[in-house]
């Protein structure tokens, strides 16, 4: 089947990149006057999420090492909700695999899917909290501030969703998602938020901020008494940074997917689908009319949430796929579509011969291909010749080399080419 050529595109982005991120750390939380809340020796529980975060072990080594210096007792506690196949080793594991281990952090990882019970919020929904992190004198919450990929809302994922789902572990993980289901995520996300802040656990946050190129943006303290009203505008900010597919597309390639990438294994808001399948659900961002995913990302671990989203997947996709936290994840999120299995084949020359002829164009070189590494890394992208009057006409956007025939290799798979130098160098 023969298909318009391709084009190596480069999307230019501001570059926002904080320089030092120990000194802009220390300099946050020390402007916040976190620490005049505890007496010195006391102990400090710091919340660390399983997102694939830029900067995350030094961003959380920098905040050990100022409570350090205040005279007090840090420790770092998983706030994960069901990851990590909902078991206590499994989260430890996960914060591992960033770095985040006790030997490089400098104070005790303590990892545990215990809580507390800490109330109802005025919708009856009751609320748990990590136990290490309640029975601690102090919770500081360090966690990305973006838009989540089920729902919009003026909070979404950030420092409230952490104490909701993160601190509630696989238990409350579990019930908020269930009630969510009728009330909404926002509603529930900003009610278990005030009943865990009514406990006077909770000293702060330090939010994380990254722009379109995933580097970290900003890092803003967020005092406990305005957190609400700061990550409203933290994520009204955020989102004005937001990395897009440029135009619509017939068909968006994805090398890989997976749970360190976005919750969702991709992020809906970029590919526009939405995790109970929906087609196209989010106006502000392009129309996809088919997804192809060709791999899930090393560090999923196996876990293939988001899957259920493509049109198509290779058969070498469902080889790797690890199906217990694969079905805890997306269950205990209430989004079984999301992992139902696309239509598979052997080869990526397969997967996009037999979708292609789907999205309603007679002439298979008239179809618009888009292909990305995955939805954090839209800066380098390739796109089809026949789009190029439209990528000319986009001033963030510059063709880096000539047009090429789609790379299918000796066994009709794509070429690795927008791998880091150091994988293709591996491959090779």
């Amino acid at each position: 089947m023969r298909f318009s050529r391709l084009l190596p595109v480069t999307q230019h982005f501001p570059d926002r990149s904080v320089k030092d991120i120990p000194g802009e750390v220390h300099k946050q939380l020390a402007s916040a006057s976190f620490a005049a809340r505890l007496k010195p020796g006391s102990r400090v529980a710091i919340g660390i999420g399983s997102r694939g975060i830029t900067n995350i072990a030094t961003i959380a080594r920098s905040a050990v090492e100022f409570w350090k210096s205040a005279g007090l007792k840090p420790f770092i506690f998983p706030a994960m909700g069901s990851h990590g196949a909902a078991t206590a080793q499994g989260q430890a594991d996960v914060l591992a695999h960033y770095g985040i281990i006790e030997e490089t952090m400098g104070c005790p990882i303590v990892s545990s899917l215990d809580v507390v019970g800490v109330g109802r919020t005025p919708q009856g929904i009751e609320t748990f909290m990590d136990r290490n992190a309640f029975e601690s004198d102090g919770v500081m919450l360090c966690g990305r501030v973006k838009w989540h990929t089920d729902f919009a809302g003026k909070i979404e994922s950030g420092l409230f969703k952490m104490m909701a789902i993160g601190l509630g572990k696989f238990a409350g993980a579990q019930h908020y998602h269930t009630y969510a289901y009728k009330l909404g995520m926002e509603p529930v996300i900003r009610a278990i938020g005030r009943q865990v802040l009514a406990t006077g656990k909770i000293l702060g946050g330090l939010a994380i901020l990254e722009d379109a190129h995933h580097s970290t943006g900003q890092l803003t303290a967020v005092p406990v008494e305005d957190m609400e009203r700061r990550e409203e505008e933290l994520l009204a900010l955020v989102k004005s940074w937001m990395g897009r597919i440029p135009m619509n597309l017939d068909v968006l390639i994805l090398d890989e997917i997976g749970k360190n990438i976005s919750g969702a294994g991709m992020d809906t808001k970029v590919v526009n689908r939405g995790v109970h399948g929906q087609y196209n659900p989010w106006p502000d961002a392009p129309i996809i009319e088919r997804v192809m995913v060709r791999d899930i990302s090393t560090l999923s671990y196996g876990n293939a949430v988001g899957l259920g989203m493509a049109d198509v997947v290779t058969d070498r996709f469902l080889a790797k796929i690890d199906w217990l936290p694969t079905r805890i994840n997306s269950l205990t999120a209430s989004s079984p579509a999301a992992i139902r299995t696309p239509v598979h084949f052997a080869t990526d020359r397969e997967c996009l011969e037999r979708f292609a002829p789907t999205v309603g164009k007679l002439d298979s070189t008239d179809v618009t291909i888009g292909w990305i590494r995955n939805t954090m890394e839209l800066d380098n992208l390739i796109l089809s010749e026949n789009l190029r009057s439209e990528i000319e006409a986009n001033p963030a956007l510059e063709i880096t080399g000539p047009a090429i025939d789609i790379p299918f290799d000796s066994e009709g798979n794509l070429e690795n080419l927008l791998a880091p130098e150091g994988e293709l160098a591996a491959a090779h």
